[in-house]
């Protein structure tokens, strides 16, 4: 599946629930759905800066692939991350570095969530554009 595909779904996914409250259900089985992170690689390098909970990233780079798995200490912040990995793992660089992550706008994500949240939002996009991009 194409990553404007794989958005797509994202957006007619979220668009199949009216409330937020729905939505953030949704984000929990996201996050409830993710799969394990290797404790070894709870350290503070993996951490994402400018999150207020605490969210490790890690990544490799296998056949011009770029692969992530992650984990959280809050269930809604595990969620998000969730959906941004579903959406970016096993993508090029290339496509990852030149996306505009827009499809968070359209499904609402940024402006539904509390300012702390949303902050974090960004460093997570900010963080997974910057692995890319050193990949380019």
């Amino acid at each position: 599946m194409s990553l404007e595909e794989k958005k797509q779904d994202v957006i007619e996914e979220f668009s199949m629930y009216d409330e937020w409250l729905d939505k953030y259900e949704y984000l929990i089985e996201l996050g409830k759905n993710l799969d394990s992170y290797d404790e070894n690689a709870r350290t503070e390098e993996h951490l994402i800066k400018g999150c207020q909970s605490r969210v490790w990233l890690d990544w490799r780079l296998e056949d011009g692939r770029l692969y992530f798995t992650a984990d959280s200490d809050a269930i809604i912040t595990k969620g998000i991350i969730s959906l941004l990995i579903g959406v970016y793992s096993g993508r090029t660089p290339r496509e990852i570095a030149d996306d505009d992550f827009s499809f968070i706008d359209r499904i609402g994500l940024k402006e539904n969530l509390s300012p702390t949240r949303a902050n974090g939002l960004v460093s997570m996009i900010r963080t997974i554009r910057q692995i890319a991009e050193t990949h380019v």
